[in-house]
This record gives C-alpha cells, structure tokens and sequence, in this order.
C-alpha cells in the first residue's frame, strides 16, 4: 500500500494548501506595490455636478498619497447604469474603481432589469460625504414659499415640472419623494447630467429642481434662484435662512446625497484595505472637512465592512420608498 503522500488525495490536499499559503504571502507584497500604475476613476455622471467635483477631489488627493495618476473618466446616462456597467465588465485588479452615489442604491429597486446587481457585481471601498439637497426655482416662478408652490401645483396638477441629472438620480428620488409626500403632480424633465438641468432651471426653462447644497448654494446667494427649502433634518449652515422641508411644508421630509468609492468583485482585499485607509485619512483631514463643510458636505469614515452594510441597508430603504410611493422611471 502506498504512503500517505504518494495518494492522489493528499497530493491535491497538499497543493491547495501549498496554493492557499502562497496566495496569502502575496497580499502584503501585493498591498506594497499598489499602485503600480494609474488608476481610472469612473464616474457615471456629467462633468460639473457634485459626483465630478469630489471625484476629482479625490483623485488629486490620492495621487499624492499613493504616487501614481488616479484619472477621472465620466461615463454618463441611462441614470449611471452606463458607466457603472463598464466598471462591472473590468478586470478585478484595483485600477478600474467606481465613484457612485445613492443614486446606485437607488437604482437596484428602480432599475431591475440592469445588466449588472451593485452587491454582487461590486465590492465595498470607502465613503466619501454626504450632503443636503435644496429646492429651488427659477426667479421668474410665481412662488415665494414651498406652500406657495405646493398651493398651485394642487390647483393646477401637470402645470410644474421638475428638472433632475436622470431617473434614478437623488433629484429625481427628492421630486418623487415631495410629489408622493406633498400630494402634488409635477412633470420630470430627466437631463444627462446635472450641469444642464441647473442651467436651465436658472435660464427659465425649467420650474423647479432639487440640486446638491453644495453645487447650487452660489446660486442661490447671487439671485439666480429662489431656493424654497432644504432636505436635511436640521438647517444647513450653507443656507442657514433657508427653511428645511419639514419646516416650509412637508413634515418628515429628508433626502441627501451622498458618494462612495466601490471596485469590482473580486479585486483583492489588500488593494481594497489600502484603497480604504487611503481615502479615510484625506476626508479626515482638517483641512478637507473645513472646506467641504463651508460646501455643505459631511466627510464620512468607515471600514469596508461597515459601509458594506451601509449600502445594503439604504438598498433596503429605498426599495421600501419606491413600493410605498409607486415611483417609476419615466
């Protein structure tokens, strides 16, 4: 009879053992030299609007933190499914990562049939902020208040609508939200990205839009829209004049928007943890939370792990507000 070690069994136990020993010695070597080249930021949003100024940010950030070009490549429409898509299909190595918003969480109740699931297709990397949203209008609107706006759009249901950066997006989700929570009919303007729904709110061509605190807050201060209400639970220090919904009209009214950091399935765990401690020590910096917050916008730190659940539970959420108020892409 043959020795242990020379049964095919033991030989295939020993190689995979043998197999598993060298993969987890390569991890920190691994961790060592990411990234050896540069890095592609996806962000499946137009230029100009909060997703593409923080990705930026971000990316500058973590160039001089990891030494090596960290390239911001927009890949809008289809309410981020385009972009997000082309990330799905990369390879699982680190150098493709996904700059994505609740607009993601959103979009797996909203969006189905999409050729990718956000928890199984991705994993977790890091948070980036959150901030409030504010609904303005155009100057020439004949509102002054939200109960102003409400008040007519009751009485004259289809003749409002509203501008958002594409289905699924936190505008669109904020208008739907109000029109289910306020009991009015507004029209949904879907644009390709924010950019040109906020030009056209300002120029006339659009009535209303719920856009980030953070990017529509000089307008607002320059005249060149009358903000009605924000969406956080308290008043933003942005816009400290301005009511929040609750206040203006609509009790129990929040939305936010907020950005994170994800890669594909199977990008290993080492690139992932650096990635993570990379990105929550710039959002952490005094420096950083000084200028968002005088932006509007709250850094957020947490570990893969939790804001893996942090996603699943907003998944949850969403999926709940989307069945209670029977919202739909239009």
């Amino acid at each position: 009879m043959r020795p242990d070690f020379m049964r095919p069994g033991f030989i295939r136990s020993l190689m995979l053992a043998f197999g598993m020993a060298s993969a987890a010695a390569a991890l920190p070597a691994l961790a060592q030299t990411y990234p050896a080249r540069p890095v592609r930021v996806v962000v499946p949003f137009a230029a100009g609007g909060p997703a593409d100024v923080y990705a930026r940010v971000m990316a500058q950030r973590l160039q001089e933190a990891l030494g090596q070009p960290f390239v911001v490549d927009n890949r809008p429409g289809a309410g981020s499914v385009i972009g997000t898509d082309a990330v799905a299909k990369s390879a699982p190595d680190g150098y493709t990562l996904l700059l994505m918003s609740n607009a993601h969480t959103v979009n797996e109740s909203l969006i189905p049939n999409k050729p990718f699931q956000l928890m199984r297709d991705f994993v977790a990397i890091a948070p980036i902020n959150y901030s409030d949203l504010v609904l303005v209008a155009n100057p020439a609107l004949p509102v002054s208040t939200l109960k102003d706006l409400i008040s007519q759009a009751k009485a004259k249901p289809g003749k409002f609508n509203y501008a958002s950066s594409g289905p699924g997006t936190p505008y669109h989700m904020a208008g739907e939200l109000f029109k289910s929570m306020a009991g009015v009919s507004l029209v949904h303007i879907p644009y390709r990205g924010s950019s040109g729904a906020r030009t056209d709110v300002i120029g006339g061509q659009v009535d209303v839009m719920f856009d980030a605190v953070t990017t529509m807050a000089e307008q607002v201060k320059a005249g060149k829209v009358k903000a009605l209400a924000t969406t956080g639970k308290q008043r933003s220090e942005v816009l400290p004049n301005v009511p929040t919904m609750s206040e203006a009209g609509v009790p129990g009214y929040e939305a936010t928007i907020w950005l994170g950091l994800m890669a594909p399935r199977g990008t290993p765990k080492a690139v992932v943890d650096k990635l993570n401690d990379a990105v929550s020590k710039i959002v952490a910096q005094p420096e950083i939370r000084q200028l968002w917050g005088k932006q509007g916008a709250v850094p957020l730190v947490m570990t893969p792990e939790v804001f893996d659940k942090y996603i699943r539970d907003d998944i949850v959420k969403w999926a709940r507000v989307i069945k209670t108020a029977h919202i739909n892409v239009d």
